[in-house]
């Protein structure tokens, strides 16, 4: 017998509807804290931890875009949200757009940051290393890999060494087995079919010292998507950790342009 999942839900903020959707092995509070308070200020914000983060337990079976989209669109209407705007960061950059390819009559705006809409060689490789470290247990190597991967050039490179360490052990903390099934998903996903038939106004955020999501695959998925707007922010790939109140600028800007 199987046991449904309970998707452990965050609100916050009242008015229009923003659904959050966060990267492998983050969490709405992991990706979005920073500027939750920001986006609450002028939206009723709704998200969902997937399987293995926050308080969602892990599960025993593979996760599907599809699954995480339809449990974010049922928080959206536990909430009482007929209409919403849709923000992914990361792996959730693929999730937002199959909640927009699902439920197109509902979704008003599309947000995408650090995301793509599938891998290319370069970042197979790096997810498949990422996967293998996961599943050895070695949580502090993996820690040292998504630190070193994660931040961008700059960033990282006015840490000393103890303090890069140091900013890798904190991430160690938060690693646990079950977000193994969300590294996995990140190596399946591939939104491509589904770019052309998106038609609310969307923005594609581009984090210019990615070096986890090339800036290629960013440009590749916003130029798939008709008249997306796309904006530069100087970030590697965690802009809620390098550049939250540019980050958090660019989206509200543009969801009150497109609420017009």
């Amino acid at each position: 017998m199987t046991t449904a999942t309970s998707y452990a839900r965050t609100v916050r903020g009242s008015g229009p509807g923003l659904l959050l959707a966060h990267g492998a092995s983050g969490g709405i509070e992991a990706n979005y804290g920073p500027i939750l308070d920001g986006l609450a200020a002028r939206h009723t914000v709704v998200g969902v931890d997937y399987p293995g983060s926050g308080a969602t337990p892990a599960t025993q079976h593979p996760l599907e875009l599809d699954e995480l989209a339809d449990q974010l669109v049922a928080a959206a209407d536990a909430e009482g949200l007929d209409t919403f705007a849709v923000s992914g960061f990361s792996l959730g950059g693929p999730v937002a757009i199959r909640v927009a390819a699902r439920h197109p009559e509902r979704v008003t705006a599309v947000v995408l940051s650090a995301t793509f809409a599938h891998l290319d060689t370069r970042t197979e490789l790096a997810i498949d290393i990422w996967h293998e470290l996961m599943a050895t247990g070695q949580h502090h190597l993996v820690a040292k890999y998504a630190t070193l991967l994660a931040l961008g050039a700059p960033a990282l490179n006015s840490l000393t060494l103890e303090q890069a360490r140091a900013v890798a052990g904190q991430t160690a903390q938060g690693i646990s087995g079950g977000m193994l099934a969300q590294i996995d998903l990140v190596g399946r996903a591939d939104v491509r079919a589904d770019l052309a038939a998106i038609t609310v106004p969307t923005l594609v955020i581009v984090t210019v010292d990615d070096d986890l999501v090339p800036v290629a695959l960013q440009r590749q998925l916003a130029a798939g998507i008709p008249g997306a707007r796309t904006e530069e922010i100087a970030t590697g790939h965690l802009p809620f950790a390098e550049q939250p109140g540019q980050w958090l600028k660019l989206i509200t800007d543009f969801l009150g342009r497109a609420a017009r």
